[in-house]
């Protein structure tokens, strides 16, 4: 009787035990089955093979396996085509050249990934750089874009690639998180969305600002899209003095201009936000001080006043170039930095008299 007794305690016991783990187990979500993230880097280039073959061994050391490489070549003559052949897992070339908008979507369309990851021809990315993205977009649902930066050790040694490398690093570095455009050197979105709103504007048909007219459309449909500050990437590009110049005047600064106006939207960020606008006022007013003290050199002091203004402003700025090189390249980055300002005032002032003239004909229609 004792036996059967406590076989019958062990067997309610065991009973018991069952139900309120089954009743555990009603209470929780739903598991879910995970699945990894898959991702299609999507590279567009244009007479770029010596850099794309850095680019695309960089990818092809990749720590995470669950990607697709596919090279876009953009009417090339030289041998961009054979390299990505050789190095890319898909490689579709286009007869002629229609610039990096197009060519990036072509690769979108027959991507396979769950996400875009669209560089540059030019970078390299890092072995956990294509692990980074899945993580983002697997641990943050609500995430649709992503964007990274340049890394502080640019590959060309230059000063002007230098500057120009770093101080896109700087502007990224200490923009706000919740990025107010999307950025194709180093970007990713997830695929849906991508094609559901058309991809990149095609009508921007040489390297200029497609990438910032899709983060514009992005933000416009309160679209997530954020910088993520640990995703950098080395930019390998050597810049000139006058190739930094069109770039910033042709190919961004008069474009972006008019989309600005077009959209209404001047976001307060980047190297858009109230203290770069007041350093450009000053820069101009500093220019109109030299100016006057070639006749009337006591207005030399009152130039230097200003100069002091604008180094205060941007302290920041100079005190990251001497950390990262020393005081006198910091030095020598100052007058190139106020050229900058004046470089890029022209460049909005020729945004908008292209803007106002295209307004007028559209008021005449």
């Amino acid at each position: 009787m004792l036996y059967q007794a406590l076989a019958s305690s062990l067997r309610l016991s065991i009973i018991a035990r069952i139900v309120k783990l089954a009743d555990q187990q009603s209470n929780q979500p739903p598991s879910v089955p995970s699945a990894a993230t898959t991702i299609s880097v999507i590279i567009p280039v244009h007479n770029g093979a010596p850099d794309l073959k850095s680019c695309l061994e960089a990818v092809r050391n990749s720590t995470y396996p669950h990607y697709e490489c596919i090279v876009v070549d953009d009417g090339s003559t030289d041998d961009s085509l054979a390299v990505a052949r050789r190095l890319a897992d898909k490689t579709i070339a286009l007869p002629t050249r229609g610039g990096p908008a197009r060519a990036r979507n072509v690769g979108a369309r027959s991507a396979a990934g769950d996400i875009l990851f669209f560089i540059d021809a030019d970078v390299c990315i890092t072995p956990q750089t294509i692990e980074q993205v899945a993580e983002i977009f697997a641990h943050d649902p609500q995430v649709d874009a992503i964007i990274g930066s340049y890394d502080d050790a640019p590959a060309a040694a230059n000063f002007i690639s230098q500057y120009k490398n770093l101080f896109h690093h700087f502007v990224h570095q200490q923009a706000n998180e919740n990025a107010s455009t999307f950025w194709s050197g180093c970007g990713a979105i997830r695929r849906e969305l991508f094609l559901q709103v058309g991809g990149f504007d095609e009508g921007y048909t040489r390297p200029c600002i497609e990438d910032i007219e899709l983060g514009y459309r992005l933000r416009a449909a309160q679209r997530v899209i954020r910088l993520n500050k640990d995703l950098q990437v080395k930019h390998l590009k050597r810049w000139t003095f006058w190739g930094l110049l069109k770039s910033d005047v042709l190919d961004r600064g008069i474009p972006w201009t008019i989309l600005m106006l077009k959209s209404q939207h001047i976001p307060n960020d980047l190297n858009l936000h109230a203290g770069q606008r007041l350093s450009a006022v000053l820069a101009y007013l500093l220019l109109f001080l030299l100016g006057v003290a070639v006749g009337d050199p006591p207005a030399l002091g009152a130039a230097l006043l200003v100069l002091l203004a604008i180094i205060l402003l941007n302290w920041r700025f100079y005190a990251f170039f001497v950390r990262r090189r020393n005081l006198r390249f910091a030095t020598a980055v100052i007058p190139l930095h106020i050229l900058y300002y004046w470089y890029s005032g022209v460049a909005f002032a020729v945004g908008l008299a292209v803007f106002l003239s295209g307004f007028r004909r559209d008021l005449e229609t």
